[in-house]
């Protein structure tokens, strides 16, 4: 995961005395054999599954293994927040205090690395040594100013290395915000954009909707991802919608009210007739006339300067 906002960085050195402080940090353990809160288990998996909306055959039956993805999960120590284990180490509160007392107070994952060297199967007992990798020198954002911090995790079971699991994160001490002119409209909020998606919009600004095609199966998807739930091929190419589509779902809003939004309105789940389905608006009928089974026709929303967006306006209207 990526955030847009912290993608625009430049260091920013001169001056930046606590840096060679920060890197003592670096090499130093942030856990050390802490062990897993429970072992690999069925419901968890089970559950991982149904949000992700993963349905791959290789996680359910008697010969089921973990999705790869989960690494991290079978360290975490839950909601109630104590540790997994009982191998953590003081540095990486002692980083945290030094960064915060700085000023950089605020905290934002930016990204996460995962290496995959064996499945984990049901039953396996996790152990994790984790290490505080490397602090970057002092960084400006369009977040604000800060440091980022990547810590690497190496995950076993039975003493065998199945994973490494670097997170990065940047604390950070928050940029002022130019407050907007008074006179100024609100804006719809802007979708967040990466190298994942770009070619979404891309091709939304030029008035077609693309969806992802995996070329190792041939399932189609959408939202957009960088790989295939179905297959796990990271292979794809696109398909243009043909912009039918019906009313599978949809739900009125009435409250909170949000800026640049007027309600009550309808939000649809629509079922494109290629069989894929993805939440829009839908114009040309007052919100109480939008119905289940609506046939609709893709159109395209200029909602200002910047921002121009797919909806789906009712057939007939």
């Amino acid at each position: 995961m990526t955030g847009e906002a912290v993608n625009e960085q430049r260091t920013t050195s001169d001056g930046d005395d606590l840096h060679p402080r920060l890197r003592t940090f670096e090499g130093r353990a942030a856990a050390t054999a802490a062990h897993g809160k429970d072992p690999v288990n069925v419901p968890m998996i089970r559950h991982w599954c149904e949000a992700m909306g993963d349905t791959h055959p290789a996680y359910t039956g008697p010969d089921a293994v973990a999705p790869p993805t989960m690494l991290q999960a079978w360290t975490m120590g839950g909601l109630s927040g104590h540790d997994a284990g009982s191998g953590r180490s003081g540095a990486y509160d002692e980083l945290f205090a030094l960064l915060d007392g700085a000023g950089f107070t605020s905290v934002v994952a930016t990204d996460c690395e995962q290496e995959y060297l064996r499945p984990l199967r049901p039953g396996d007992e996790i152990t994790f040594d984790a290490v505080i990798e490397s602090v970057s020198p002092r960084k400006t954002t369009k977040l604000g100013t800060g440091h980022f911090v990547t810590t690497r995790m190496d995950v076993r079971t039975g003493g065998e290395l199945a994973g490494t699991h670097r997170f990065r994160i940047l604390k950070y001490a928050p940029a002022a915000r130019a407050k907007p002119p008074a006179a100024d409209a609100p804006r719809r909020p802007r979708p967040v954009i990466n190298r994942d998606n770009r070619p979404f919009w891309d091709a939304v600004a030029e008035h077609r909707l693309l969806i992802q095609r995996c070329t190792g199966c041939g399932t189609l998807r959408f939202p957009w991802l960088p790989g295939c739930n179905a297959c796990a091929s990271p292979g794809w190419d696109t398909v243009e919608a043909s912009g039918e589509g019906t009313v599978f779902s949809y739900v009125v809003m009435h409250h909170p009210p949000f800026p640049a939004f007027d309600p009550p309105y309808a939000v649809a789940l629509v079922e494109l007739a290629e069989g894929v389905r993805m939440i829009s608006n839908i114009t040309g009928v007052p919100y109480d006339k939008v119905h289940i089974g609506m046939p609709v026709r893709l159109e395209f929303l200029r909602a200002d300067a910047e921002l121009e967006l797919p909806v789906f306006r009712a057939e007939g209207a």
